[in-house]
């Protein structure tokens, strides 16, 4: 099994909220008209695929994610010829496009569950999990996902005279993925989006559908993961080269279970990728924890966290990748993180009880949050730098902020920030018709962060973002090679080498706000590719000489480069090699200067 073209592996992923990104009908909700007119800008920016979220009929009480229909696209959003119209207009761009599938549970207008609950001998009612009491001992590691926001996960439907079962809010009841007649309506589901050109699925509440639902006997799967795999194997029959983004939030040694394998080797008994062959269930995972940890790097302005959790994430098998993101549209979720190391993040970031939510997250745009701009390119140039794929929110790119006073998440999902003219550019319509206020005044409103204004600075962070997506698009090996960690004496930075077949790259990062330096012990000359450090060979005695080189006068001697099989992060000593002498290849140590919030990214150049 494997999807025949890997294009995942080297993608920049872009998160769009359809209705918060482009109005074109000037209704003051987004639409498919204004997203197909902004792909000329999405294609600039350099992405490769569109993560859209769910734009299905639905009564929009937790901003779609209640699907109310399957098959359609919900009318305030446009028709199906308007999103098969953006489909094909992105194809001829060259940019996929992904939506999501949500199958964990409908909202409670669905004709299955309105079926369900009138008639119970409907076959709709096995759609569903019922039971007439509630339990009188309710698991505690299956209570509501909204604490705060629901009290149970059991609520009585009057008409059913039953209790059914719900993890998330109370209109919108679990799907019993055990019932066979289910698993065939999600297979329909996807049959009929793939047949309309999109490249895949954003599995919605992956680990939560094939749990054992209220730990009932009639919710109980024999092989949980068995329906992951028959979702793969459908897609890859139908869509080619169509994927599977999960949003799987595991704990770490059960993480690599849901990218699956074809060894029969189980992901998190396994140490190097060679030993669990192709995966076989989800082609993508969300990497919440790498999400969790690096914020803590952050907030602590130290690397460690970030050395621990490479070590923490599992193999992934051939074909297997992370989508590593700062932030998503939900809360940025420290929920993994010890309860003293949540509050050093929240002390950071969220100082403020209204900034938290569900006591575990935080409900803030990332530019805000860090509060600094240089901090913000840090962040995101070690982001787009670690083994994996990157996920971007829209509007992150030019750094847009938050609005505390809309409820719970709404508050990161402001309409996108076009230009400083009414309502962002967003839509001509009344301010008060929008679907949610667009940010005005102060420092992260629209009239002062905004596409246009940045489009015309070369030092804008929009051009910066656009600088490093292409680059990133040029390094395959942070993609897919083994990733190895540096020693360094500061704490602050963090220096990582990524290396394939196609070669070798050297990212250091420093999260400190002073000046820090790392010397690192490298078998061939750097060649800059971004940042602006300096950089310099180290000769005996502590000497150095000028060694900021470029594509062009770089002298390497190509050797065979030593490859770990293991694409979990290893420890690199800077001393394995002794002597701090440079060889004629400009093997030896190097020394970097990183200014505050400083990055750099070389090529080990092994051209000569």
């Amino acid at each position: 099994m494997g999807t025949k073209n890997r294009w995942y592996e080297n993608a920049t992923f872009y998160a769009i909220d359809v209705e918060a990104f482009a109005d074109g009908d000037g209704d003051g909700v987004g639409d498919f008209e204004g997203l197909t007119e902004r792909l000329d800008y999405l294609e600039g920016l350099g992405v490769d695929c569109l993560w859209l979220l769910p734009f299905y009929p639905s009564p929009n009480r937790d901003n779609g994610y209640d699907v109310a229909d399957y098959y359609g696209v919900d009318s305030v959003y446009g028709t199906f010829g308007d999103f098969v119209e953006f489909v094909r207009e992105a194809d001829r761009r060259g940019i996929r496009v992904i939506v999501d599938l949500v199958v964990n549970h409908t909202s409670d207008q669905h004709p299955w569950f309105r079926a369900a609950r009138s008639d119970p001998e409907s076959k709709y009612r096995d759609y569903y999990i019922w039971r007439e009491d509630l339990p009188e001992d309710p698991d505690p590691h299956r209570g509501p996902v909204f604490p705060g926001e629901e009290d149970t996960v059991w609520s009585y439907d009057e008409k059913a005279e039953a209790f059914y079962y719900h993890r998330f809010y109370h209109f919108q009841p679990d799907l019993n993925v055990a019932n066979p007649d289910v698993r065939e309506e999600i297979r329909k589901i996807m049959g009929f989006w793939l047949e309309l050109g999109v490249s895949g699925f954003r599995v919605d509440a992956a680990t939560l559908m094939i749990d054992n639902k209220g730990g009932l006997e009639s919710t109980k799967l024999d092989d949980p993961h068995g329906v992951l795999r028959d979702m793969r194997q459908f897609v890859e029959r139908r869509g080619d080269d169509a994927i599977l983004f999960a949003e799987a939030d595991d704990a770490p040694e059960h993480l690599g279970d849901y990218f699956g394998t074809t060894t029969g080797r189980a992901p998190s008994d396994a140490e190097t990728s060679d030993e669990l062959g192709e995966g076989d269930e989800m082609n993508v995972l969300l990497n919440f924890l790498l999400d969790a940890y690096l914020v803590l790097a952050l907030a602590e302005q130290e690397a460690e966290p970030i050395r621990e959790v490479l070590d923490l994430l599992p193999p992934r098998p051939e074909g297997g990748q992370w989508a590593n993101f700062l932030r998503n549209y939900d809360e940025l979720n420290v929920g993994r993180l010890s309860k003293a190391d949540q509050q050093t993040v929240f002390e950071a970031f969220a100082p403020d009880e209204e900034m938290r939510i569900y006591g575990r997250g935080i409900r803030r745009r990332l530019a805000p949050m860090l509060g600094d701009d240089d901090r913000v390119r840090l962040a995101y140039s070690l982001l787009f730098s670690l083994p994996g794929t990157p996920l971007v929110v829209y509007g992150d790119e030019i750094g847009m902020g938050d609005d505390l006073d809309l409820p719970g998440r709404s508050a990161v999902r402001t309409p996108m920030q076009w230009s400083s003219e009414k309502n962002g550019g967003f839509s001509t319509a009344d301010p008060e018709d929008l679907v949610r206020p667009v940010v005005s005044g102060g420092e992260y409103g629209y009239e002062s962060v905004n596409v246009a204004d940045q489009r015309g600075d070369p030092d804008s962070l929009l051009q910066w973002f656009s600088r490093l997506n292409r680059l990133r698009g040029e390094c395959p090996e942070i993609g897919h090679g083994d990733c190895e960690v540096f020693d360094t004496d500061d704490p602050a930075v963090f220096a990582h080498r990524m290396s394939s077949d196609h070669g070798r790259v050297v990212a250091i990062h420093n999260l400190g706000d002073d000046e820090a330096e790392a010397t690192l012990e490298l078998d061939h000359r750097p060649v800059r590719l971004f940042g602006e450090a300096a950089f310099e060979r180290v000769e005996d005695g502590g000497e150095s000489e000028a060694g900021d080189v470029s594509e062009a006068d770089s002298e390497s001697d190509a050797i065979e480069t030593d490859k770990d099989s293991s694409e979990k992060c290893i420890s690199s000593s800077n001393t394995d090699r002794g002597s701090g002498s440079e060889g004629v290849d400009g093997s030896g140590e190097w020394r970097f200067e990183l200014e505050r919030y400083g990055y750099c990214w070389v090529r080990i150049d092994e051209s000569v």
